[in-house]
């Protein structure tokens, strides 16, 4: 991302962001309610186009690329959202292959292996034929996961993807997400989860990019007072993992 910027009539949303993502790294993307996290996602996904700057992929302008050609490359799970599709849960999964199939070729051996795949590691497989109405959120959730997986992208995009899902399901999720060889991109609200599992944070205020790092460098208790309105203190479990506890909101936050 290139001095990225989204503006509606009200004033700018996402405001000069610069940013690159490794290839294979995990990164967090984090920061209060209406910050510009997921604003940021749909430009870098081709949903929203940018008011200004340029979203690149190994250094190609993706400005003019179809909407087919950018889900070749990158998948996006937004927050979930309500539907009244009458499709079973393995056709939404399978989805996914669509950016690679003719208008006229139906799935073939490869494209069912990949969404098996898919299923399996979502632990949706005993799941594929139950109709999307009948599922909780925390299963329409993941089998949204599910559908960005069998694309087989380069780089997955998420908005609050544990949004919905219990403890077990966020931290089978965020094993998956940190152990892929794919490039992460997530929106987490949960410090905590964020700063255990990312190799990296990228904090938003206001629409701006205001630190990115390692996690316990953009933690501090002085951004959390400055950008959350909390105070807290950052610690370690007994595994080593960084923790963030709340004592409070903050009397004087920006």
């Amino acid at each position: 991302m290139e001095n990225l910027s989204w503006s509606v009539p009200g004033g700018d949303i996402v405001r000069n962001v610069d940013l690159e993502i490794g290839s294979g790294e995990t990164v967090g993307l984090i920061g209060p309610n209406g910050s510009g996290k997921s604003s940021l996602l749909r430009c870098v996904a081709g949903v929203r186009t940018a008011s200004a700057g340029t979203v690149r992929y190994d250094g190609r302008d993706i400005r003019g690329w179809s909407a087919r050609r950018i889900a070749r490359h990158t998948a996006f799970v937004e927050q979930a959202t309500e539907s009244e599709t009458d499709l079973r849960l393995g056709d939404v999964v399978a989805l996914g292959r669509m950016p690679f199939r003719s208008r006229w070729r139906g799935p073939d051996r490869a494209d069912r292996a990949i969404v098996d795949a898919a299923l399996a590691r979502l632990g949706l497989t005993g799941l594929r034929t139950r109709g999307w109405r009948t599922l909780s959120g925390g299963e329409r959730q993941r089998a949204h996961i599910a559908r960005a997986l069998a694309q087989q992208p380069r780089c997955i995009l998420l908005d609050e993807p544990t949004n919905h899902l219990d403890v077990r399901h966020q931290y089978e999720l965020m094993d998956l997400l940190a152990g892929t060889e794919q490039t992460v991109l997530v929106a987490l609200h949960d410090l905590s989860l964020a700063a255990r599992y990312c190799d990296r944070l990228v904090l938003m205020h206001r629409g701006s990019l205001v630190a990115s790092g390692p996690p316990r460098a953009v933690l501090t208790p002085g951004r959390l007072r400055d950008v959350f309105g909390i105070d807290a203190e950052t610690g370690h479990d007994g595994l080593g993992n960084l923790t963030v506890a709340c004592r409070g909101v903050a009397r004087d936050p920006a």
